[in-house]
């Protein structure tokens, strides 16, 4: 059956509402690894309800960027997490500013 145009999601904002569910999971991840570190991916899956390769993709890119780190027993927060947090808060309110702008725009 088709879909009517009008209940279709809008394409130009259907990449960055993907990202943002993306980035949502990441921190999600993150904040129950600093609630409950050392922490692996298997509680980490039953707590959240994410399939386990998800959690794997979220926790690889925690540690990319130096936030966690694994251990023998589970993912822990490194010396940059205070950091790290202060810096996404940045970036995520000059992203909201940017969200006002366009707002504006369309008024």
């Amino acid at each position: 059956m088709r879909t009517r145009k009008e209940d279709k999601k809008p394409t130009l904002t259907a990449v960055i509402e993907s990202e943002l569910e993306i980035l949502k999971r990441h921190i999600e991840i993150l904040d129950l690894v600093m609630r409950n570190e050392p922490i692996g991916i298997i509680k980490l899956s039953e707590m959240t309800g994410y399939p386990q390769h998800m959690i794997r993709y979220s926790l690889h890119i925690l540690e990319q960027e130096g936030i966690i780190e694994p251990s023998p027993r589970g993912a822990v927060t490194t010396r940059r997490l205070k950091s790290a947090i202060e810096n996404l808060k940045k970036s995520l309110a000059n992203i909201n500013k940017k969200i006002e702008d366009i707002m504006d725009k369309l008024s």
